[in-house]
Protein backbone atom coordinates (compact mmCIF):
# COMPACT_ATOMS: atom_id res chain seq x y z
CA UNK A 1 0.00 0.00 0.00
CA UNK A 2 3.23 2.29 0.77
CA UNK A 3 4.33 2.01 -2.64
CA UNK A 4 1.49 2.79 -4.01
CA UNK A 5 0.90 6.16 -1.99
CA UNK A 6 4.32 7.12 -2.79
CA UNK A 7 3.30 6.31 -6.72
CA UNK A 8 0.76 8.94 -6.87
CA UNK A 9 1.68 11.02 -4.60
CA UNK A 10 4.79 11.80 -7.00
CA UNK A 11 2.72 11.01 -9.87
CA UNK A 12 0.86 14.19 -8.72
CA UNK A 13 4.17 16.60 -8.23
CA UNK A 14 5.26 15.50 -11.38
CA UNK A 15 1.77 16.34 -13.70
CA UNK A 16 1.47 19.29 -11.82
CA UNK A 17 5.05 21.00 -11.00
CA UNK A 18 5.50 23.36 -14.10
CA UNK A 19 8.04 25.60 -14.14
CA UNK A 20 10.98 23.28 -12.93
CA UNK A 21 12.13 21.96 -9.36
CA UNK A 22 11.91 24.84 -7.38
CA UNK A 23 8.33 25.03 -8.37
CA UNK A 24 8.03 21.89 -7.24
CA UNK A 25 8.91 22.03 -3.55
CA UNK A 26 5.85 23.35 -2.21
CA UNK A 27 3.87 20.39 -3.88
CA UNK A 28 6.69 17.70 -2.51
CA UNK A 29 6.02 19.44 0.77
CA UNK A 30 2.28 19.54 0.73
CA UNK A 31 2.84 15.87 -0.16
CA UNK A 32 5.06 14.65 2.12
CA UNK A 33 4.68 16.54 5.26
CA UNK A 34 0.83 17.87 5.12
CA UNK A 35 -0.64 14.92 3.35
CA UNK A 36 0.97 11.83 4.27
CA UNK A 37 3.11 12.94 7.15
CA UNK A 38 6.62 11.08 5.94
CA UNK A 39 8.69 13.66 7.10
CA UNK A 40 8.86 16.16 9.87
CA UNK A 41 8.75 20.43 8.74
CA UNK A 42 13.20 20.41 9.61
CA UNK A 43 13.53 16.47 7.72
CA UNK A 44 12.08 18.59 4.69
CA UNK A 45 14.46 21.12 4.75
CA UNK A 46 17.07 18.99 4.81
CA UNK A 47 15.68 17.22 1.76
CA UNK A 48 15.52 20.16 -0.06
CA UNK A 49 19.36 20.85 1.04
CA UNK A 50 20.53 17.35 -0.11
CA UNK A 51 18.48 17.59 -3.27
CA UNK A 52 19.86 20.66 -4.31
CA UNK A 53 23.24 19.53 -3.54
CA UNK A 54 22.93 16.42 -5.43
CA UNK A 55 23.40 16.38 -8.94
CA UNK A 56 19.94 15.61 -11.30
CA UNK A 57 17.11 17.34 -10.75
CA UNK A 58 15.40 18.56 -7.55
CA UNK A 59 11.92 16.97 -7.75
CA UNK A 60 13.62 13.42 -9.08
CA UNK A 61 15.55 14.40 -6.06
CA UNK A 62 13.34 14.51 -4.03
CA UNK A 63 11.38 11.77 -4.65
CA UNK A 64 14.17 9.59 -4.70
CA UNK A 65 15.09 10.56 -1.20
CA UNK A 66 11.62 10.47 0.13
CA UNK A 67 11.30 7.10 -1.45
CA UNK A 68 14.28 5.88 0.17
CA UNK A 69 13.21 7.21 3.20
CA UNK A 70 10.08 5.71 3.86
CA UNK A 71 10.11 2.09 1.65
CA UNK A 72 13.30 1.81 1.33
CA UNK A 73 15.61 0.99 -2.09
CA UNK A 74 11.58 -0.17 -4.27
CA UNK A 75 10.07 2.65 -2.20
CA UNK A 76 13.18 5.55 -3.88
CA UNK A 77 11.86 3.47 -7.36
CA UNK A 78 8.64 3.71 -7.27
CA UNK A 79 8.77 7.31 -5.84
CA UNK A 80 11.42 8.34 -8.31
CA UNK A 81 9.11 6.28 -11.49
CA UNK A 82 5.50 8.40 -10.01
CA UNK A 83 7.57 11.60 -10.62
CA UNK A 84 8.86 11.05 -13.87
CA UNK A 85 6.26 9.15 -15.60
CA UNK A 86 4.08 12.33 -17.01
CA UNK A 87 7.06 13.75 -18.16
CA UNK A 88 7.86 10.25 -19.99
CA UNK A 89 4.60 9.57 -21.60
CA UNK A 90 4.92 13.47 -22.98
CA UNK A 91 8.03 13.56 -24.50
CA UNK A 92 7.08 9.49 -25.57
CA UNK A 93 4.00 11.27 -27.17
CA UNK A 94 5.76 14.44 -28.69
CA UNK A 95 8.23 12.04 -30.25
CA UNK A 96 5.79 10.18 -31.59
CA UNK A 97 3.98 12.80 -33.43
CA UNK A 98 7.26 14.33 -34.22
CA UNK A 99 8.31 11.04 -35.84
CA UNK A 100 5.16 10.97 -37.79
CA UNK A 101 4.61 14.19 -39.24
CA UNK A 102 7.94 16.07 -39.31
CA UNK A 103 7.58 15.63 -43.52
CA UNK A 104 4.71 18.13 -42.61
CA UNK A 105 5.56 22.12 -43.64
CA UNK A 106 3.67 23.38 -40.92
CA UNK A 107 5.41 21.10 -38.10
CA UNK A 108 8.60 22.65 -40.04
CA UNK A 109 7.29 26.07 -39.49
CA UNK A 110 6.23 25.96 -36.21
CA UNK A 111 10.10 24.54 -35.35
CA UNK A 112 11.86 27.40 -37.73
CA UNK A 113 9.61 29.86 -35.68
CA UNK A 114 10.83 28.40 -32.26
CA UNK A 115 14.41 28.44 -33.16
CA UNK A 116 14.80 32.06 -32.91
CA UNK A 117 12.84 32.04 -29.28
CA UNK A 118 15.20 29.67 -27.82
CA UNK A 119 18.39 30.79 -29.06
CA UNK A 120 17.00 34.70 -27.60
CA UNK A 121 16.41 32.47 -24.33
CA UNK A 122 19.86 31.18 -23.97
CA UNK A 123 21.73 33.86 -24.96
CA UNK A 124 19.76 35.74 -22.34
CA UNK A 125 20.59 33.32 -19.65
CA UNK A 126 24.65 33.75 -21.28
CA UNK A 127 24.55 37.21 -20.75
CA UNK A 128 23.11 37.50 -17.48
CA UNK A 129 25.86 34.90 -16.05
CA UNK A 130 28.13 36.99 -18.13
CA UNK A 131 27.48 40.40 -16.29
CA UNK A 132 27.29 38.38 -13.13
CA UNK A 133 31.01 37.60 -13.42
CA UNK A 134 32.52 40.79 -14.86
CA UNK A 135 30.53 42.79 -12.80
CA UNK A 136 29.86 40.43 -9.24
CA UNK A 137 25.89 41.62 -9.20
CA UNK A 138 27.14 45.03 -8.89
CA UNK A 139 25.97 48.09 -11.18
CA UNK A 140 27.53 47.63 -14.47
CA UNK A 141 29.92 49.96 -14.15
CA UNK A 142 33.68 50.65 -14.88
CA UNK A 143 34.67 50.59 -12.07
CA UNK A 144 32.75 47.10 -10.83
CA UNK A 145 34.78 46.10 -13.60
CA UNK A 146 36.12 42.58 -12.91
CA UNK A 147 39.47 42.38 -14.76
CA UNK A 148 40.47 38.91 -14.39
CA UNK A 149 36.72 37.28 -15.03
CA UNK A 150 36.72 39.80 -18.00
CA UNK A 151 40.02 38.11 -19.33
CA UNK A 152 39.40 34.79 -18.82
CA UNK A 153 35.97 35.35 -20.86
CA UNK A 154 37.62 36.49 -23.77
CA UNK A 155 40.76 33.56 -23.43
CA UNK A 156 37.92 31.26 -23.46
CA UNK A 157 35.90 32.84 -26.21
CA UNK A 158 39.26 32.78 -28.40
CA UNK A 159 39.86 29.11 -27.11
CA UNK A 160 37.00 27.65 -27.93
CA UNK A 161 36.81 29.28 -31.36
CA UNK A 162 39.98 29.46 -32.80
CA UNK A 163 41.01 26.30 -31.42
CA UNK A 164 38.10 24.36 -31.29
CA UNK A 165 38.85 23.33 -28.10
CA UNK A 166 36.20 21.06 -25.66
CA UNK A 167 33.82 23.48 -23.43
CA UNK A 168 34.21 21.34 -20.30
CA UNK A 169 38.26 21.43 -20.68
CA UNK A 170 37.72 25.59 -21.26
CA UNK A 171 35.68 25.64 -18.39
CA UNK A 172 37.79 23.82 -16.08
CA UNK A 173 40.99 25.62 -17.42
CA UNK A 174 38.90 29.06 -16.79
CA UNK A 175 38.69 27.94 -12.53
CA UNK A 176 41.66 26.97 -12.51
CA UNK A 177 43.18 29.84 -14.09
CA UNK A 178 40.71 32.36 -11.65
CA UNK A 179 41.75 30.57 -8.01
CA UNK A 180 45.70 30.88 -9.09
CA UNK A 181 44.81 34.32 -10.28
CA UNK A 182 42.77 34.89 -7.13
CA UNK A 183 45.62 33.49 -5.13
CA UNK A 184 48.23 35.45 -6.74
CA UNK A 185 46.44 38.89 -6.86
CA UNK A 186 44.46 38.50 -3.78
Amino acid sequence: MIYVKLFLSFLQVGLFSVGGGYAAMPLIQNQVVELNPWLTMQEFTDLITIAEMTPGPIAINSATFVGIRIAGILGAVVATLGCIFPSLILVSLLAYVYYRYKSLSALQSVLASLRPAVVALIASAGLSILLQVLFAGETVALEHLNAVGLALFAAALFALRKFKLNPILVMSLCGVGSLVLGVCLG
